[in-house]
């Protein structure tokens, strides 16, 4: 069932991110700006890394979906090898939401999760038959509001539904995006935990299984 969301909170905790964990921020058409909240987490949290596109303008979902890639191959050469497949959570917004749900159906990659924040309506971009049309075997929350201009709710609800994602209802968040005013969006990133906590309790099955004990630094704060 979706859950209202409120669009700022205060007294956020200390969040404490896993040190194996590769975390990627994967933004929508132009880019985000220095108002934005993938931006201000970023800088929250200079161990993330952001996906870059070689054009901001062009919504090219092949071509964005292989930067996904290679933005992730770049930062798991960063870190210090492992025998474990190092778990890629990747944290979207509106295009950039396509971008990475393409790039997961097709790496073998040990995706441990994916948020997606106000995800464009693939068939205004033509995309439909790009993009799963199945639950996805790790955890997906979707967050959008009710007046977004690039996807009806019920658009995304659907979808979401489709991808087997937890829905979360933004209220009247607009795009969710600078233009929204959230601030460093505390209400986010506790969304972004719970969604943590549920990759980490999969990640039992898998071959990574080593990177679960990790998860127990995680904040429990409930996000509503």
């Amino acid at each position: 069932m979706a859950r209202s969301a409120p669009v700022i909170a205060s007294d956020a905790p200390a969040w404490q991110w896993p040190a194996d964990a590769v975390i990627l921020t994967v933004p929508g058409l132009h880019g985000s700006g220095p108002g934005h909240w993938q931006t201000r987490w970023e800088h929250r949290f200079p161990n993330w890394r952001r996906v870059e596109q070689a054009d901001w303008s062009t919504p090219d979902l092949p071509r964005w979906s292989a930067q996904v890639g290679e933005a992730v191959h770049a930062a798991l050469a960063e870190r210090p090898p492992t025998r474990t497949r190092r778990p890629v959570i990747l944290v979207a917004h509106s295009f950039g939401c396509l971008a990475a749900l393409h790039w997961t159906v097709q790496t073998k990659e040990a995706v441990a999760a994916v948020l997606l924040v106000a995800p464009a309506d693939p068939d205004k971009f033509g995309v439909r038959d790009l993009l799963p049309d199945h639950a996805l075997p790790f955890p997906v929350t979707l967050i959008a509001s009710r007046n977004d201009p690039w996807m009806p709710q019920g658009s995304a609800i659907d979808w979401g539904a489709r991808w087997g994602a937890e829905f979360i209802d933004a209220g009247e968040a607009g795009h969710i995006n600078a233009d929204s005013n959230l601030g460093d969006w505390d209400a986010g990133l506790t969304v972004l935990d719970r969604l943590i906590g549920r990759a980490s309790a999969q990640d039992t099955t898998r071959d990574g299984a080593d990177w679960q004990a990790q998860w127990d630094v995680l904040p429990s704060t409930p996000y509503i």
